[in-house]
C-alpha cells in the first residue's frame, strides 16, 4: 500500500462498507486508502486539531469536491452519524477510545470497527466485550514502536468469554504468540527488573512489581495462555 507499516496494517483490516468514519484522522491516509480503493464513497474524516484536519482536507480535496468525503472539526464522534457502518480510531489511548464510544450524547458502538490504542488496550477490550462488541483480531505489531490493533464488530446477543490474562495481553497474542508481542513482553520484563534493582524502592511498589514480573515471565514461558 505504501503508507508505512502502521497505516498499511490498519488499512489491511478495512473492507467495503456503506459508510466510513476516520476519527482522529491526522493526515487522512486511511480515508484516502478507502476512497482510492473503492471501499466506500461516503467517508467522514474528523480531527480535533485544525492543522491535522487541514492536511487531510488538502489530501482528500478531490473526493470532498466530488461529494464522497467530508471533513469534520470536532472531538470524538461529534459530526459522525450513529448509523456509520465502519469506524477507524487510531493513535489514541484505550481510555480515550472508551470515552468516545461511551459518550452520552455522541457515543455508539459501530457495526464494524478497527481500533489502534496507544495504551490501555486492556480497558478497551473489556469495554468492547462487555458492551456488545465481538473481537475478531487483536494482536501486537511493530513499526518503530509496538502497537496493538483491535478489529471486530457489533453482534447482539453474542458474548465472548475472556480471561483476565486475555483482557490484559490480548486473546490472539496469547494464542498465536506473534514475535512483536513477545518482544514487547521481554522489554516490559526488562523494565520491571530495572525498577526492582533500585534499593530505595518502597515495599508496596516492590510487591506490585514482583507480581508483574511473575505474570510477564508466565507469558514468555507459555504458562499464561
Amino acid at each position: 500500500m505504501g503508507y508505512g507499516k502502521r497505516i498499511d496494517t490498519l488499512c489491511s483490516h478495512l473492507e467495503v462498507c456503506d459508510s466510513f468514519a476516520d476519527v482522529g484522522c491526522d493526515h487522512g491516509y486511511c480515508s484516502e486508502y478507502v476512497l482510492k480503493n473503492g471501499l466506500c464513497d461516503n467517508v467522514i474524516f474528523s480531527d480535533v486539531s485544525k492543522g491535522s484536519l487541514a492536511k487531510a482536507e488538502t489530501l482528500l480535496a478531490d473526493y470532498v469536491g466530488a461529494g464522497k468525503a467530508k471533513g469534520v472539526l470536532g472531538d470524538g464522534f461529534y459530526g459522525v452519524p450513529k448509523s456509520t457502518e465502519t469506524v477507524l480510531i487510531a493513535g489514541m489511548g484505550g481510555s480515550e477510545i472508551v470515552s468516545i464510544l461511551a459518550d452520552k450524547k455522541y457515543g455508539f458502538l459501530p457495526e464494524k470497527f478497527v481500533f489502534q490504542p496507544m495504551h490501555d488496550s486492556e480497558k478497551l477490550r473489556r469495554y468492547l466485550v462487555e458492551n456488545g462488541g465481538y473481537i475478531d483480531r487483536d494482536y501486537t505489531f511493530f513499526d518503530g514502536k509496538f502497537y496493538d490493533v483491535i478489529v471486530g464488530k457489533r453482534i447482539a446477543g453474542k458474548t465472548q468469554t475472556y480471561t483476565d490474562a486475555e483482557f490484559e495481553f490480548g486473546k490472539e497474542n496469547l494464542l498465536s504468540r506473534p514475535e512483536a508481542f513477545l518482544a514487547r513482553t521481554r522489554k516490559q520484563l526488562s523494565n520491571v527488573e530495572k525498577y526492582l534493582a533500585q534499593p530505595s524502592l518502597q515495599e508496596e511498589s516492590r510487591k506490585q512489581l514482583e507480581q508483574r514480573k511473575k505474570r510477564l515471565q508466565g507469558v514468555l514461558s507459555g504458562e499464561i495462555k
